[in-house]
This record gives C-alpha cells, sequence and structure tokens, in this order.
C-alpha cells in the first residue's frame, strides 16, 4: 500500500486531527536545523503531542526533518569525516530524547550557492558520504531500527549533483519535491506541481519527467515518493491568452495562497476561474491578469492513481498547515486505498 507522508511544522503539531494522525503513515517534522555542524531542535513542549499522536495511531512513523529552504551548514557538515560523525550523533540524540523514528534530510541544494547557503563541488561526493554516517549511526543505535529519507529537488539539477544510485542504498525512500518546478526562478507561467508536461510547455517539467530522472540516476522506483502542494504559485501581469497558460508574465511565480484560502476567495469565485489541463492532470485559476497554479483533488486524485500505476513507494505534500479545512490528507489517503484497491 502506498505510504502517505504529511510535512506538518512544529508549530502545526498541534492540529493534526484524530482522523489525519490515522490517516498519515509518516509525519516529517518541519525543521530541524544545523547550527555550529551540530542538528538542532528544541521543544521540550511538543513531547507532550508527540506522545498523544503516537498513542492515537501507534504506527505512525514520526521523523525530523533536518534543512528546508535557505537551511544552511550541510556543506560544511558533510565536509569532513569528523564533521559528519558530529552531525549524525548529534540527530541521533535528538530523536532518542522525543522518541522519534527517524531522520528526514531536506538538503535543497548540494552543489549550488543559492538561497544563502554555502555550497561547494565536493558536496556530490560528500553527500554519499553524509548518508552513509547517518545510517551507520542510526544502525548503531539499536533501541529500534530508525528511518532514514531525505527530500530532494524535482530535477536534473539534483541528480546531476549527487551520486543517487550510490545515496539510495543507505534510504528508505526519497521524497521527490515535485512542486516549485515552476515559481520563484520563472515569469513563465505554468504547472509548480503538475503530473505531466504540456506539449506547449516552453520549460517542461513535471512529476512524471522527475519520476523518470531519479529512476535514471540508480533510484529503484519502489522507493519513490511524489510529491504534492497544499499551496499555490502565482504570477501576475499576465497576458490574456489560453487562459493565461504559458504565458511571459511581469512577475516571477511567487507564493500564492494555501489551499484552504483559495477555496473560500478564488476557485470560481471574485473573478477567478478554475481550468482543468487535461494533459498536464493538473488545475489552475486565471482572473483575467493573475495566474494561479495549484493542486486539488481532482490533481491529487490523478497523483495518488500515478503512485499505484506505477509501483512507487507513495506520496508526500507540503505542508499540512496550509489546509486549514483539514479534508486533503483524508482525500489523499482514500485515493490511495482506492487505487490500490483497483489494481487487485
Amino acid at each position: 500500500m502506498g505510504k502517505l507522508i504529511g510535512y506538518v511544522g512544529t508549530g502545526n503539531l498541534e492540529e493534526v486531527t484524530l482522523e489525519d494522525i490515522k490517516n498519515l503513515d509518516v509525519i516529517n517534522i518541519a525543521f530541524g536545523c544545523i547550527r555550529q555542524g551540530r542538528a538542532e531542535w528544541s521543544h521540550p513542549e511538543s513531547k507532550a503531542v508527540l506522545s498523544r499522536i503516537k498513542s492515537l495511531n501507534p504506527d505512525i512513523k514520526i521523523l525530523l526533518s533536518i534543512g528546508g529552504w535557505g537551511a544552511a551548514g550541510f556543506s560544511e557538515a558533510a565536509m569532513t569525516e569528523e564533521n559528519r560523525k558530529r552531525l549524525a550523533a548529534s540527530a541521533v540524540k535528538i530523536i532518542k530524547e522525543y522518541d522519534l523514528d527517524g531522520i528526514d534530510i531536506d538538503w535543497e541544494y548540494p552543489c549550488f550557492r543559492v538561497a544563502g547557503i554555502d555550497g561547494s563541488e565536493n558536496d556530490r561526493e560528500n553527500f554519499t558520504l553524509l548518508m552513509e554516517a547517518l545510517r551507520r549511526t542510526l544502525d548503531k543505535a539499536e533501541d529500534k531500527t530508525y528511518l532514514l529519507t531525505i527530500a530532494a529537488g524535482g530535477g536534473g539539477y539534483f541528480t546531476a549533483c549527487t551520486e543517487m544510485n550510490k545515496v539510495q542504498k543507505y534510504l528508505d525512500y526519497i521524497q521527490l519535491m515535485t512542486y516549485d518546478l515552476k515559481g520563484g526562478f520563472q515569469t513563465f507561467t505554468g504547472h509548480h506541481t503538475g503530473l505531466y508536461a504540456n506539449k506547449r510547455d516552453l520549460f517542461p517539467a513535471s512529476t512524471d519527467k522527475a519520476v523518470e530522472c531519479f529512476i535514471q540516476a540508480g533510484v529503484p522506483k519502489e522507493k519513490l515518493v511524489i510529491g504534492a502542494a497544499f499551496y499555490s504559485r502565482e504570477w501576475k501581469n499576465v497576458p490574456d491568452i489560453d487562459h493565461g497558460l504559458h504565458q511571459g508574465a511581469g512577475t516571477t511565480g511567487g507564493y500564492g495562497p494555501a489551499y484552504h484560502i483559495l477555496l473560500e476567495d478564488y476557485i470560481n469565485k471574485n473573478g477567478y476561474v478554475r481550468y482543468w489541463d487535461d494533459e498536464a492532470k493538473a488545475p489552475y485559476l486565471f482572473n483575467g491578469e493573475t495566474f494561479i497554479s495549484y493542486d486539488d483533488k481532482e490533481s491529487l486524485k490523478r497523483k495518488a492513481e500515478y503512485v499505484t500505476e506505477k509501483g512507487l513507494s507513495g506520496l508526500m505534500y507540503w505542508e499540512y498547515g496550509c489546509d486549514k479545512t483539514y479534508t486533503l490528507t483524508g482525500w489523499m489517503r482514500k485515493q490511495l486505498d482506492l487505487a490500490e484497491a483497483d489494481r487487485k
């Protein structure tokens, strides 16, 4: 059965509903960070809610995700054997203190110096060595079997700067960040989390392309998890041509409203019309001037079916706090279960 994994911000842990505690297979707590070469996440106030979640669903796994957008320290921590051991030991100390089930590493840009993060051409090999050190340290903690996972960029830039054929051996699964495929770096409108690419797209990127890219890089398909978005990307000053799809905009695709706000104020409201791109299996909104890309129940259903058809590990999303309707997690669980039943 396909896994369902949700990223939940530290401050949103108490919001996770009883239903969703039972719907989720894994919660990734966002985020721990690296300071002076050590993993840090100090939230003793969260111990009670973590204990409650485990009591309500003893099978759920809770991981600490370390990193995220703009999170520095990885390149330096991975650079030497001593540094790698220090980071691994500090990470294991945290998961033991909070009775967690493993570590998720979200090193967004190995080899690149962007978003205020340092990088090195040696990151490619050092990424592998860091995963090896983490796996070894986790395995030495014999009280239970711990998970080690990563969140990986959904494009060739990530596989080019890592040795995924080696890295995957140390990981339980790899979560593809198949969102932000278009957005903050581009003025060309499109689907930021589309399942497939549209042939009219000048800069094609999609979930399917990311999956094929990682398979080609040596990752077994049964270790791949695809990503969904509970938030949107929006472009402004968009020409009123083809409902704004695949057009040059006056802005890059900045962060748009969260799903619950889209539902309340945007989807077929206030001048915004919802359109469906059947080629990309993705919805979008346009009001004649602003283009918004997002995931909804229809696109999430298609992604769940894709997971089952391709024999992938599962489906994850960013992030729980962007759905105050508390409906999408249950919907995804239902669609994964239905897709699995149909396949049988």
